[in-house]
């Protein structure tokens, strides 16, 4: 008994030994562990981060620092991998999200005093009684008028939480007016336009695929039906992609049975097929989907879904050539990374990201170069069908690699511009003449009912051209001598953007597109 008391701590310690190192020798197979006597160490970028936070002669924002180390090591990846800053996060989700909290209403600021220049139709402000033309004095205690004033700050103040109230103290025709805002749920709408072009061919476009796009879309198309819809143009110019379900989503709607739509896959995310689900609501009228070079992502998903079925005839230019999915992971700083895990592929196994081996630079001017080799304006050369081939079920002939490429070409419209008219159309001038035109002409604008009535009885000749070549040498542009090919385009811009004025993007398209040649060229294929 008195050797078993003697031995016994011995053969314990000995067991505990053994187990240790049983133990240490398991944990070295176990993903993120360390060895048992391995103390934790921090990363480099941590220390460096630590030391000049201890010792740097200076004192630095460390945010700043670490923000910028992100972002370096980002640049090593694919060009989308990208880091969002705290202080931005919330801006970037707002449109994805389709909405945000305000009190729903557009302004400008015009000789330091800001200006309502558009009301949201039942929103907040209109509910307040707040009118377009009205001038901004105070918001709460904040006095909104002054060289200090700037859209940041405006902005800062009428946002904020659905429910909370804000007091607005207006100048109306010379009259103080004052009232009580209470802000709400703001939409960010992505189908901006959807109207008839026809008795029987409905128009609708949407600008990105963001949380309530297929819910907009649907509205849309239910409206479009009552009115004899039978031939549909899906307008997917300048949409920058956005939500991938929700381009899934649509594209159900005009394919039949379980057909593919997309299906991505990843080196660490498993291959996942997105498939028809529901009988949809166009499954068998004519398609015409307009596309072009600012068409991106899940724009082209649903393109190219629609092109590999043979379901719909693709109008314009080569599409941007994204065929990568991102999810956002939130980090702990308030900030999230928008992280690539996968890439997607058309029904017929296309991924049609176009290549970014040769660093970021390069590929934010791959589209100049498109310029540069006659592509925009011929459209079918080698580097255009540079990607492998596939072949549809009708035999037609697709490609992948780098973008969607459209059935029907459709040019660039290179017309050059005079640097007068170039200097006036891109700087906020000529929206702002639009809108003081507009306040002063208001009781003559109010006899068009419509955006058809506009685009016939509105001639931009017969005042408004002259006004507007006082308006631009009233800041310093002078526009006595442009061309008359520029006279022309400035006369179109007036009515297409005093529609957008009274109408909003609705009024705009329904303008605009008298003039566009991709859907000219669309409603030849849909009358065929």
């Amino acid at each position: 008994m008195k050797k078993l008391q003697v031995w016994l701590p011995l053969l314990f310690s000995i067991v505990l030994i053994v187990g240790m190192w049983i133990g240490s020798g398991l944990r070295k197979n176990i993903p993120f562990s360390r060895g048992l006597f391995e103390s934790a160490r921090p990363s480099t970028i941590q220390e460096v981060m630590d030391l000049i936070n201890l010792r740097y002669v200076d004192s630095v924002s460390t945010d700043s620092l670490s923000d910028d180390a992100v972002m370096a090591m980002l640049g090593h990846l694919d060009p989308h991998s990208i880091y969002i800053p705290a202080n931005r996060l919330a801006e970037v989700n707002e449109d994805l999200q389709g909405n945000f909290e305000g009190i729903g209403v557009e302004y400008f600021i015009l000789s330091d005093t800001v200006y309502a220049s558009n009301v949201l139709a039942d929103g907040p402000s209109d509910k307040a009684g707040i009118k377009t033309g009205d001038r901004f004095l105070k918001v709460g205690d904040s006095v909104v008028t002054g060289k200090d004033i700037n859209g940041d700050k405006i902005r800062k103040l009428l946002r904020g939480p659905s429910g909370s109230k804000v007091n607005i103290t207006l100048l109306r025709d010379g009259k103080q007016v004052t009232t009580t805002v209470t802000r709400g749920m703001i939409p960010l709408y992505s189908v901006d336009a959807s109207y008839m072009l026809d008795s029987t061919t409905g128009y609708i476009h949407v600008n990105k695929f963001s949380g309530t796009t297929y819910e907009e879309f649907m509205a849309a198309m239910e409206e479009l039906q009552k009115k004899g819809l039978k031939k549909l143009m899906l307008d997917l110019r300048d949409n920058g992609g956005g939500i991938l379900g929700e381009a899934i989503d649509m594209a159900d709607e005009f394919l039949d049975d379980d057909k593919l739509i997309v299906y991505t896959q990843g080196s660490h995310s498993k291959k996942t097929e997105y498939r028809c689900k529901r009988p949809g609501l166009f499954e068998k009228g004519e398609l015409v989907v307009l596309i072009d070079e600012n068409s991106a992502s899940a724009s082209e998903v649903l393109a190219g879904a629609l092109q590999d079925w043979d379901r719909a005839t693709i109008v314009g230019r080569r599409s941007f050539g994204k065929g990568l999915v991102q999810e956002q992971y939130e980090l702990n700083n308030g900030s999230a990374l928008r992280l690539t895990v996968a890439r997607y592929y058309t029904p017929l196994g296309r991924n049609i990201q176009k290549p970014y081996g040769n660093g970021r630079a390069a590929y934010r001017e791959e589209l100049d170069h498109r310029f540069e080799n006659g592509e925009m304006l011929h459209g079918d050369t080698a580097t255009t069908h540079a990607g492998p081939q596939y072949k549809t079920k009708k035999g037609k002939i697709v490609y992948g690699g780098g973008g969607i490429t459209p059935d029907v070409f459709v040019p660039y419209d290179t017309t050059s511009l005079s640097r007068e008219t170039y200097q006036l159309l891109s700087t906020p001038a000529f929206s702002r003449f639009i809108f003081t035109y507009f306040i002063q002409h208001r009781d003559y604008f109010k006899q068009f009912k419509s955006p058809l009535e506009l685009a016939k009885g509105f001639k931009p000749e017969n005042g408004a051209y002259a006004s507007l070549v006082d308006y631009a040498a009233k800041n310093n542009i002078n526009l006595q001598n442009i061309p008359a090919r520029d006279k022309e385009e400035l006369n179109r811009r007036i009515q297409t953007w005093m529609a957008r004025q009274i109408w909003r993007m609705e009024g705009y398209f329904e303008v605009n597109n008298y003039f566009d040649n991709e859907v000219k060229k669309g409603q030849e294929i849909l009358i065929q």
